[in-house]
Protein backbone atom coordinates (compact mmCIF):
# COMPACT_ATOMS: atom_id res chain seq x y z
CA UNK A 1 0.00 0.00 0.00
CA UNK A 2 1.31 3.17 -1.17
CA UNK A 3 0.64 5.95 1.22
CA UNK A 4 1.41 9.36 1.05
CA UNK A 5 1.67 11.78 4.52
CA UNK A 6 1.31 15.49 4.30
CA UNK A 7 2.62 17.55 7.19
CA UNK A 8 3.56 21.17 5.84
CA UNK A 9 5.12 21.79 9.18
CA UNK A 10 8.45 21.10 9.47
CA UNK A 11 8.90 21.29 12.90
CA UNK A 12 6.89 21.37 15.75
CA UNK A 13 4.41 19.14 17.54
CA UNK A 14 2.52 17.76 14.17
CA UNK A 15 5.83 16.68 12.47
CA UNK A 16 6.82 14.87 15.56
CA UNK A 17 4.01 12.91 15.45
CA UNK A 18 3.72 12.22 11.86
CA UNK A 19 7.21 11.27 11.98
CA UNK A 20 6.25 8.23 14.72
CA UNK A 21 2.71 7.51 12.53
CA UNK A 22 5.38 7.13 9.43
CA UNK A 23 7.89 4.97 11.34
CA UNK A 24 5.11 2.80 12.39
CA UNK A 25 2.62 2.35 8.98
CA UNK A 26 6.27 1.62 7.49
CA UNK A 27 7.36 -1.13 10.37
CA UNK A 28 3.56 -2.60 9.36
CA UNK A 29 4.74 -3.19 5.93
CA UNK A 30 3.42 -0.11 3.93
CA UNK A 31 4.98 1.96 1.78
CA UNK A 32 5.00 5.51 2.68
CA UNK A 33 6.00 9.05 1.84
CA UNK A 34 6.42 11.60 4.19
CA UNK A 35 5.97 15.50 2.35
CA UNK A 36 6.71 18.42 4.68
CA UNK A 37 8.70 21.56 4.81
CA UNK A 38 12.33 22.26 3.64
CA UNK A 39 13.06 22.94 7.52
CA UNK A 40 11.91 19.05 8.51
CA UNK A 41 14.05 18.91 11.81
CA UNK A 42 14.33 15.57 12.16
CA UNK A 43 16.57 14.54 9.44
CA UNK A 44 19.15 13.25 11.47
CA UNK A 45 16.68 10.54 13.13
CA UNK A 46 16.39 7.56 11.25
CA UNK A 47 13.89 6.43 8.61
CA UNK A 48 12.44 3.11 7.91
CA UNK A 49 10.40 5.43 5.18
CA UNK A 50 11.30 8.07 2.37
CA UNK A 51 10.90 12.06 2.86
CA UNK A 52 10.39 14.43 0.56
CA UNK A 53 11.10 17.90 1.50
CA UNK A 54 8.84 19.94 -1.20
CA UNK A 55 6.94 22.63 0.61
CA UNK A 56 9.06 26.02 0.88
CA UNK A 57 7.23 27.63 3.97
CA UNK A 58 8.63 29.82 6.71
CA UNK A 59 9.29 29.35 10.19
CA UNK A 60 6.28 28.29 12.72
CA UNK A 61 7.84 29.97 15.81
CA UNK A 62 8.76 34.00 15.29
CA UNK A 63 11.03 34.94 18.84
CA UNK A 64 10.25 38.37 18.39
CA UNK A 65 7.02 37.18 19.77
CA UNK A 66 8.86 36.14 23.40
CA UNK A 67 9.48 39.80 24.18
CA UNK A 68 6.66 42.08 25.06
CA UNK A 69 6.46 45.48 22.72
CA UNK A 70 8.81 48.34 24.72
CA UNK A 71 6.21 50.71 23.63
CA UNK A 72 3.33 52.33 21.56
CA UNK A 73 5.05 53.15 18.51
CA UNK A 74 6.93 49.62 18.75
CA UNK A 75 3.63 47.74 18.94
CA UNK A 76 2.03 49.43 16.39
CA UNK A 77 4.78 49.12 14.06
CA UNK A 78 4.76 45.21 14.44
CA UNK A 79 1.12 45.06 13.54
CA UNK A 80 1.99 46.83 10.37
CA UNK A 81 4.65 44.70 9.91
CA UNK A 82 2.88 41.53 10.50
CA UNK A 83 0.15 42.74 8.49
CA UNK A 84 1.98 43.38 5.24
CA UNK A 85 4.13 39.78 5.90
CA UNK A 86 0.39 37.77 6.56
CA UNK A 87 -0.51 39.13 2.53
CA UNK A 88 2.91 38.09 1.27
CA UNK A 89 2.93 34.87 3.14
CA UNK A 90 -1.09 33.81 2.07
CA UNK A 91 0.75 34.35 -1.61
CA UNK A 92 3.42 32.32 -1.02
CA UNK A 93 1.15 29.73 1.12
CA UNK A 94 -1.28 29.16 -2.31
CA UNK A 95 1.81 28.60 -4.28
CA UNK A 96 2.93 25.74 -2.14
CA UNK A 97 -0.48 24.62 -2.20
CA UNK A 98 -0.04 24.22 -5.78
CA UNK A 99 3.28 22.59 -6.09
CA UNK A 100 1.66 20.14 -3.76
CA UNK A 101 -1.46 18.77 -5.79
CA UNK A 102 0.51 18.94 -9.06
CA UNK A 103 3.39 16.34 -7.51
CA UNK A 104 0.35 14.38 -5.40
CA UNK A 105 -1.05 14.33 -9.08
CA UNK A 106 1.36 12.58 -10.78
CA UNK A 107 2.95 10.57 -8.19
CA UNK A 108 -1.02 9.09 -7.45
CA UNK A 109 -0.83 7.29 -4.02
CA UNK A 110 -3.18 5.01 -3.14
CA UNK A 111 -3.51 6.78 0.18
CA UNK A 112 -3.05 10.96 0.55
CA UNK A 113 -3.28 11.21 4.48
CA UNK A 114 -3.61 14.63 5.64
CA UNK A 115 -3.22 15.98 9.48
CA UNK A 116 -3.59 19.68 10.19
CA UNK A 117 -5.25 21.76 7.98
CA UNK A 118 -5.00 25.40 8.49
CA UNK A 119 -7.60 27.40 6.25
CA UNK A 120 -11.34 26.78 5.10
CA UNK A 121 -9.84 27.47 1.66
CA UNK A 122 -7.91 24.38 1.56
CA UNK A 123 -11.02 22.64 1.16
CA UNK A 124 -10.98 23.94 -2.68
CA UNK A 125 -7.60 22.41 -3.07
CA UNK A 126 -8.61 19.13 -1.95
CA UNK A 127 -11.79 18.61 -3.37
CA UNK A 128 -10.03 19.10 -6.69
CA UNK A 129 -7.74 16.20 -5.62
CA UNK A 130 -10.59 14.20 -4.69
CA UNK A 131 -12.24 14.44 -7.95
CA UNK A 132 -9.19 13.22 -9.94
CA UNK A 133 -9.84 10.37 -8.30
CA UNK A 134 -7.49 10.47 -4.78
CA UNK A 135 -8.62 9.06 -1.86
CA UNK A 136 -8.12 11.64 0.87
CA UNK A 137 -8.05 10.82 4.37
CA UNK A 138 -7.27 13.02 7.38
CA UNK A 139 -5.64 12.38 11.31
CA UNK A 140 -7.93 15.31 12.39
CA UNK A 141 -6.28 16.72 15.41
CA UNK A 142 -8.52 19.40 15.88
CA UNK A 143 -11.49 20.33 14.24
CA UNK A 144 -12.74 23.35 16.53
CA UNK A 145 -11.14 27.34 16.88
CA UNK A 146 -9.46 27.59 20.33
CA UNK A 147 -7.84 31.19 20.19
CA UNK A 148 -10.30 33.17 18.12
CA UNK A 149 -13.67 33.49 19.84
CA UNK A 150 -17.04 34.95 18.93
CA UNK A 151 -19.08 34.88 15.37
CA UNK A 152 -15.75 34.97 12.70
CA UNK A 153 -14.82 31.56 14.89
CA UNK A 154 -18.14 30.20 14.58
CA UNK A 155 -18.36 31.21 10.91
CA UNK A 156 -14.74 29.57 10.30
CA UNK A 157 -15.50 26.34 11.62
CA UNK A 158 -18.55 25.90 9.46
CA UNK A 159 -16.44 26.60 6.17
CA UNK A 160 -14.30 23.83 7.48
CA UNK A 161 -17.11 21.36 6.30
CA UNK A 162 -15.65 21.53 2.84
CA UNK A 163 -12.45 20.45 4.19
CA UNK A 164 -14.15 17.53 5.94
CA UNK A 165 -16.14 16.56 2.89
CA UNK A 166 -13.30 15.75 0.79
CA UNK A 167 -11.77 12.95 3.10
CA UNK A 168 -12.89 9.41 2.54
CA UNK A 169 -11.79 8.83 6.18
CA UNK A 170 -11.10 10.53 9.41
CA UNK A 171 -9.29 9.73 12.32
CA UNK A 172 -10.49 11.20 15.74
CA UNK A 173 -8.23 10.96 18.77
CA UNK A 174 -10.50 9.28 21.25
CA UNK A 175 -14.45 8.41 21.46
CA UNK A 176 -15.41 11.81 22.71
CA UNK A 177 -13.86 13.79 20.37
CA UNK A 178 -15.51 11.53 17.34
CA UNK A 179 -18.85 12.11 18.88
CA UNK A 180 -18.23 15.94 19.33
CA UNK A 181 -16.92 16.17 16.10
CA UNK A 182 -20.27 13.64 14.54
CA UNK A 183 -22.47 16.71 16.61
CA UNK A 184 -20.75 19.45 15.04
CA UNK A 185 -20.61 18.20 11.29
CA UNK A 186 -23.86 16.03 11.02
CA UNK A 187 -23.56 16.44 7.12
CA UNK A 188 -20.25 14.43 7.43
CA UNK A 189 -21.71 10.62 7.54
CA UNK A 190 -20.65 8.47 10.60
CA UNK A 191 -19.34 5.70 8.66
CA UNK A 192 -16.52 8.18 7.37
CA UNK A 193 -15.15 8.39 10.98
CA UNK A 194 -12.76 5.88 13.30
CA UNK A 195 -11.59 6.30 16.81
CA UNK A 196 -8.02 6.18 17.43
CA UNK A 197 -5.68 6.66 20.53
CA UNK A 198 -2.83 8.98 20.13
CA UNK A 199 0.48 7.57 20.20
CA UNK A 200 3.32 8.27 22.74
CA UNK A 201 6.44 10.53 22.29
CA UNK A 202 9.18 8.38 22.85
CA UNK A 203 10.87 10.34 20.01
CA UNK A 204 12.81 12.69 22.16
CA UNK A 205 16.60 11.50 21.79
CA UNK A 206 17.93 10.59 25.77
CA UNK A 207 21.70 11.74 26.29
CA UNK A 208 24.10 9.74 27.95
CA UNK A 209 25.00 12.57 30.18
CA UNK A 210 21.44 13.87 30.83
CA UNK A 211 22.18 14.25 34.37
CA UNK A 212 24.58 16.23 33.83
CA UNK A 213 22.61 18.34 31.42
CA UNK A 214 19.84 18.57 33.63
CA UNK A 215 22.42 20.30 36.57
CA UNK A 216 22.89 22.90 33.78
CA UNK A 217 19.65 23.38 33.16
CA UNK A 218 19.00 23.99 36.82
CA UNK A 219 21.55 26.67 36.66
CA UNK A 220 19.93 27.93 33.89
CA UNK A 221 16.22 28.58 35.92
CA UNK A 222 18.59 29.54 38.83
CA UNK A 223 16.90 25.89 40.68
CA UNK A 224 18.46 24.14 43.62
CA UNK A 225 18.45 20.89 44.64
CA UNK A 226 15.97 20.72 46.50
CA UNK A 227 13.04 22.79 44.65
CA UNK A 228 9.86 20.51 43.36
CA UNK A 229 9.42 21.73 39.63
CA UNK A 230 6.17 22.49 38.15
CA UNK A 231 6.75 22.45 34.05
CA UNK A 232 4.19 23.38 31.90
CA UNK A 233 5.39 23.30 27.92
CA UNK A 234 4.61 23.96 24.28
CA UNK A 235 3.25 26.75 22.71
CA UNK A 236 1.68 29.60 24.64
CA UNK A 237 -1.60 30.52 23.53
CA UNK A 238 -4.84 31.60 25.52
CA UNK A 239 -6.60 28.46 25.54
CA UNK A 240 -4.32 27.00 27.41
CA UNK A 241 -5.38 28.61 30.80
CA UNK A 242 -2.08 29.93 31.75
CA UNK A 243 -3.32 33.16 33.92
CA UNK A 244 -4.96 30.25 36.14
CA UNK A 245 -1.73 28.25 36.21
CA UNK A 246 -0.06 30.77 37.76
CA UNK A 247 -2.67 32.22 40.02
CA UNK A 248 -2.92 28.53 41.05
CA UNK A 249 0.63 28.53 42.03
CA UNK A 250 0.69 31.15 44.85
CA UNK A 251 -1.27 29.14 46.63
CA UNK A 252 0.46 25.98 45.99
CA UNK A 253 4.31 28.28 46.72
CA UNK A 254 2.20 29.30 50.15
CA UNK A 255 2.06 25.60 51.06
CA UNK A 256 5.57 24.57 49.79
CA UNK A 257 8.73 27.21 49.38
CA UNK A 258 10.55 24.86 47.21
CA UNK A 259 8.06 24.51 44.42
CA UNK A 260 9.01 26.32 41.47
CA UNK A 261 7.36 27.08 38.63
CA UNK A 262 8.43 26.94 34.56
CA UNK A 263 6.49 28.47 31.67
CA UNK A 264 8.16 26.98 28.57
CA UNK A 265 7.35 27.43 24.91
CA UNK A 266 7.19 29.89 22.14
CA UNK A 267 4.23 32.70 22.23
CA UNK A 268 2.08 33.12 19.72
CA UNK A 269 0.49 35.90 18.49
CA UNK A 270 -2.54 35.73 20.40
CA UNK A 271 -1.12 35.36 24.22
CA UNK A 272 -0.59 38.89 25.60
CA UNK A 273 3.08 37.98 27.01
CA UNK A 274 3.02 41.32 28.84
CA UNK A 275 -0.02 40.70 30.93
CA UNK A 276 1.32 37.45 32.24
CA UNK A 277 4.92 38.99 33.04
CA UNK A 278 2.22 41.53 35.03
CA UNK A 279 0.47 38.71 36.84
CA UNK A 280 3.48 37.27 38.25
CA UNK A 281 5.16 40.18 39.10
CA UNK A 282 1.57 41.28 41.10
CA UNK A 283 1.46 38.01 43.11
CA UNK A 284 4.92 38.66 43.89
CA UNK A 285 6.26 35.26 42.15
CA UNK A 286 9.05 36.68 40.06
CA UNK A 287 11.56 34.83 41.83
CA UNK A 288 8.83 31.60 41.80
CA UNK A 289 7.87 30.88 38.52
CA UNK A 290 10.26 30.94 35.60
CA UNK A 291 9.81 31.76 31.80
CA UNK A 292 11.32 30.64 29.33
CA UNK A 293 9.77 31.88 26.07
CA UNK A 294 11.22 29.90 23.00
CA UNK A 295 11.10 26.81 20.55
CA UNK A 296 12.64 24.24 22.81
CA UNK A 297 14.97 22.10 20.42
CA UNK A 298 14.55 18.06 20.41
CA UNK A 299 17.56 17.12 22.67
CA UNK A 300 16.20 19.67 25.22
CA UNK A 301 13.48 17.87 26.02
CA UNK A 302 14.95 14.83 28.21
CA UNK A 303 17.38 16.80 30.13
CA UNK A 304 13.92 19.15 31.21
CA UNK A 305 11.55 16.39 31.88
CA UNK A 306 14.63 14.61 33.39
CA UNK A 307 14.49 17.37 36.11
CA UNK A 308 10.71 17.91 36.42
CA UNK A 309 8.59 16.47 39.19
CA UNK A 310 5.20 17.61 37.66
CA UNK A 311 3.75 18.22 34.40
CA UNK A 312 0.76 20.94 34.25
CA UNK A 313 -1.66 21.51 31.22
CA UNK A 314 -4.47 23.66 32.65
CA UNK A 315 -6.50 23.90 29.25
CA UNK A 316 -9.12 26.25 28.85
CA UNK A 317 -10.33 23.27 26.23
CA UNK A 318 -8.95 21.13 23.55
CA UNK A 319 -9.50 17.78 22.07
CA UNK A 320 -5.99 16.38 22.61
CA UNK A 321 -2.48 17.21 23.92
CA UNK A 322 0.98 15.68 22.77
CA UNK A 323 2.32 16.94 25.80
CA UNK A 324 0.54 14.42 27.88
CA UNK A 325 2.26 11.37 26.17
CA UNK A 326 5.60 13.93 26.79
CA UNK A 327 5.18 13.48 30.43
CA UNK A 328 4.13 9.95 30.36
CA UNK A 329 6.99 8.25 27.72
CA UNK A 330 9.48 10.16 30.70
CA UNK A 331 7.59 9.00 33.62
CA UNK A 332 6.00 12.36 35.12
CA UNK A 333 2.54 12.51 36.17
CA UNK A 334 0.16 14.90 35.04
CA UNK A 335 -2.22 17.44 36.38
CA UNK A 336 -4.72 18.58 33.58
CA UNK A 337 -8.26 20.28 33.08
CA UNK A 338 -11.13 17.36 32.10
CA UNK A 339 -11.71 19.02 28.66
CA UNK A 340 -11.48 17.10 25.28
CA UNK A 341 -10.01 13.54 25.22
CA UNK A 342 -7.53 14.30 28.50
CA UNK A 343 -10.51 12.02 30.51
CA UNK A 344 -9.84 8.87 28.22
CA UNK A 345 -5.87 9.71 28.37
CA UNK A 346 -5.14 11.16 32.34
CA UNK A 347 -6.45 8.37 34.60
CA UNK A 348 -6.95 9.97 37.65
CA UNK A 349 -5.93 9.21 40.33
CA UNK A 350 -3.34 7.18 39.05
CA UNK A 351 -1.62 8.27 36.31
CA UNK A 352 -2.15 12.38 37.41
CA UNK A 353 -4.90 14.27 38.56
CA UNK A 354 -7.87 16.01 36.43
CA UNK A 355 -9.58 19.26 37.66
CA UNK A 356 -12.37 21.46 36.18
CA UNK A 357 -11.23 24.19 33.61
CA UNK A 358 -10.85 27.68 34.94
CA UNK A 359 -10.29 26.35 38.58
CA UNK A 360 -7.08 27.91 40.17
CA UNK A 361 -8.39 26.76 43.67
CA UNK A 362 -8.62 22.90 42.28
CA UNK A 363 -5.86 22.97 40.05
CA UNK A 364 -3.87 24.16 43.20
CA UNK A 365 -4.92 21.42 45.28
CA UNK A 366 -3.64 18.58 42.74
CA UNK A 367 -0.23 20.18 41.83
CA UNK A 368 0.32 20.59 45.68
CA UNK A 369 -0.38 17.06 46.28
CA UNK A 370 1.92 15.94 43.64
CA UNK A 371 4.71 18.95 44.63
CA UNK A 372 4.08 17.75 48.67
CA UNK A 373 4.07 13.91 48.32
CA UNK A 374 7.42 13.26 46.18
CA UNK A 375 6.59 9.26 46.45
CA UNK A 376 2.94 9.64 45.46
CA UNK A 377 4.40 11.68 42.06
CA UNK A 378 6.79 8.87 41.76
CA UNK A 379 4.41 6.32 41.92
CA UNK A 380 2.26 7.75 39.22
CA UNK A 381 4.87 8.78 37.13
CA UNK A 382 5.71 4.90 36.60
CA UNK A 383 2.22 4.01 35.93
CA UNK A 384 2.02 6.77 33.17
CA UNK A 385 5.31 5.62 31.72
CA UNK A 386 3.45 2.36 31.64
CA UNK A 387 0.68 3.35 30.04
CA UNK A 388 3.06 4.89 26.82
CA UNK A 389 4.06 1.94 26.80
CA UNK A 390 0.95 -0.20 26.20
CA UNK A 391 -1.76 1.63 26.10
CA UNK A 392 -0.49 4.58 23.61
CA UNK A 393 2.14 2.48 21.67
CA UNK A 394 2.22 2.98 18.07
CA UNK A 395 2.33 -0.33 16.50
CA UNK A 396 -1.44 -1.58 17.23
CA UNK A 397 -2.18 2.08 16.01
CA UNK A 398 -0.93 2.13 12.46
CA UNK A 399 -2.36 -1.74 12.58
CA UNK A 400 -6.04 -0.38 13.23
CA UNK A 401 -5.50 2.59 10.39
CA UNK A 402 -4.02 0.20 7.76
CA UNK A 403 -7.16 -2.23 8.18
CA UNK A 404 -8.93 0.64 7.57
CA UNK A 405 -7.10 1.30 4.82
CA UNK A 406 -7.22 -1.88 3.02
CA UNK A 407 -11.06 -2.63 3.57
CA UNK A 408 -11.84 1.16 1.77
CA UNK A 409 -9.29 -0.39 -0.91
CA UNK A 410 -11.24 -3.14 -1.30
CA UNK A 411 -12.52 -3.21 -5.32
CA UNK A 412 -16.18 -2.64 -5.22
CA UNK A 413 -18.99 -5.20 -6.16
Amino acid sequence: MKIYVIEPRGTGGMIHYAYQLCQALSAEGAQVTLVTAENYELGAFPHNFTVNRLLKLWPLSDPRLSKPPRNGLEKAARKLFWTARRGARAIRYLHQLLRLMNYLLRERPDIVQFGEIEFPFEGLFLQHLRWRGLKLTQICHEFESREQQGVLAKINDRLKVIVYQSFEILFLHGASNLQKFHALYPMIPRERLYEIVHGNEQIFPIPPDVEAQSKALQAKYGLQDENRLVVFFGILTPSKGIPDLITAFKEVYSQNRAARLLIAGMPTKYIDMDALLRQVKDLQLENVIRFDSRYLAMEEIAPLMHRADVVVLPYLNSSQSGAVQVAYSFGRPVVATDVGAFPEVVEDGKSGFLVPPQSPVRLAKAIATLVNDPERAREMGRYAKHLSETKFAWPPIARSILDVYREHLKPQN
